[in-house]
């Protein structure tokens, strides 16, 4: 989608570089607020989460779902002989899922005005962006403001840069067409834990490696244990607390060395290894410094309004750090407009922020921990509802897992909710109402949730609390 060749003399209200879900927001706000806004991107409208991050992922996640029930079938009188993944067929699906709303971002941006440009965007001035294409400067756009919202890119490890063949990355694990029998995945984070939950439930032999001493280490550590058990029972082998060293990538698969301390070193073999260790910042070739644009351990440097050391520029989302999360883009994607517009915003706090890991079982939390209470000094009161005791999740099969909530013992009030099981994604957004809100485990026990739902496990976590606080108990 390419707009139509403008004057070097125009000069919009705000440009904004990069289309992801931030960018696409801010871009949408603006135009809505009567500003004249152009959206600058690299690639396909979407950015990475519509097509190479979020959006895909879930798609091939949802396929994967699917094969494990129909694995199940049996137990629920549904008779599946011969069921076979096809792993071509359902990255073809995700692509196209990826492709549709790629065009639907497209095409909401042009119905607000927004005018499109294809092509890096790099810095020439505070106000001006020239518009890189195949390694050329074309057009400059000049604008009042100027938003940075160009995402994250995999960080890779010394000695283990991928070559998109054996040393692989997410964006190669959603387009890989042939089944692998077996992969390593290095990393525990989300990324890392759906896609060998996906890769396992699809037939790979997967092996994840983390050097902290538990999943997802910045989950509440009963959930991570909980999610702990739930792949090994599905048998995708989890070493914690553990490196791997001496990677040789050979000729149909790669090798390496599992050091695990207080163990022998093991010598692995796989004929992938996915590496997942995170996220940095999009900030090369934006030429940042031309601007004044300050980078920190390859962030942007903003302050609680999104705004750079440059008042007129803006970063938002996964380049300037922090949570890095398409939901959080979005909101800063709003903090900034409304500074551009010169009113007040709420700064986000991180830890009112939902979290959720797309994996079976799902995980979904907001606010602190268990752990991170306690280590602030906080006396707490802790709820908890075990799916097995659920009515719908009796109906349905899908026992495992559990409700965690998080009050003060001082004033009541909610600190946080922690959830894995199927669904749990879904019911997080009742979760976030009410810590936002800091509302009392009496007032969300006290309201009526529908039978049979999921959800009434939040209101037995809640109960148990509310009986614990009541007057005399």
């Amino acid at each position: 989608m390419d707009a139509m060749t403008e004057s070097s003399a125009t000069i919009y209200d705000l440009a904004v570089i990069g289309s992801g879900p931030g960018g696409t927001e801010a871009a949408m706000l603006g135009a809505r607020a009567g500003l004249r806004v152009c959206i600058i991107e690299k690639s396909a409208p979407g950015g990475v989460c519509v097509n190479w991050g979020c959006i895909p992922t879930k798609a091939l996640l949802r396929s994967a779902e699917i094969f494990d029930s129909l694995q199940k079938g049996a137990a629920f009188g549904v008779s599946v002989s011969d069921a076979t993944f096809d792993l071509a067929t359902a990255v073809k699906r995700s692509r196209s899922v990826a492709g549709k709303m790629s065009k639907g971002v497209a095409f909401m941006l042009r119905k607000a005005g927004v005018e499109f440009f294809q092509g890096e965007g790099r810095f020439r001035s505070s106000t001006e962006v020239d518009i890189v294409r195949e390694g050329s400067a074309g057009e400059t756009l000049k604008a009042k403001h100027i938003i940075v919202a160009t995402g994250g890119r995999t960080r890779s490890i010394p000695g283990l840069e991928p070559d998109g063949h054996r040393v692989i990355t997410s964006r190669e694990a959603l387009a890989l067409t042939t089944l692998p029998a077996s992969m390593l995945v290095l990393g525990g984070g989300a990324i890392g834990v759906e896609m060998a939950w996906f890769y396992a439930t699809a037939g790979t032999n997967v092996t994840i490696v983390e050097m902290a001493d538990r999943l997802l280490p910045l989950e509440d550590s009963e959930i991570s244990q909980a999610l702990r058990r739930s792949l090994e029972k599905s048998g995708i082998r989890v070493a914690t607390g553990a490196k791997l060293e001496n990677v040789a990538i050979e000729g149909d698969g790669v090798s390496a060395t599992l050091s695990v301390e207080g163990k022998e070193p093991e010598r692995l073999a796989a004929e992938h290894l996915l590496v997942a260790v995170g996220v940095g910042g999009n900030t090369e070739g934006l030429s940042l410094e031309a601007a004044g644009v300050s980078v920190e351990r390859g962030f942007v440097v903003t302050d609680a309004s999104c705004r750079t050391a440059v008042p007129t520029i803006y970063a938002i989302g996964d380049v300037q750090g922090g949570m890095l999360l398409a939901h959080k883009a979005s909101a800063e994607a709003e903090i900034a407009v409304k500074g551009i517009l010169g009113e007040e915003s709420v700064p986000l706090c991180d830890s009112l922020i939902p979290r959720c890991v797309y994996a079976e079982p799902t995980i979904a939390s907001i606010g602190l921990s268990e752990e991170q209470a306690l280590r602030q000094g906080i006396a707490v009161h802790i709820g908890r509802a075990a799916f097995a005791a659920s009515g719908k999740a009796n109906a349905y099969g899908n026992l495992e897992g559990m409700v965690k909530l998080i009050f003060s013992a001082e004033d009541g009030c909610m600190l946080g909710g922690h959830i894995i099981g199927h669904g749990a994604v879904e019911l997080i957004g009742e979760l976030s109402l009410a810590c936002s809100l800091s509302v009392t485990a009496g007032q969300l026990a006290s309201v009526v949730h529908a039978h049979p739902t999921l959800s009434e496990s939040i209101r037995e976590a809640a109960m148990h609390v509310s009986l614990m606080q009541a007057p005399g108990s």
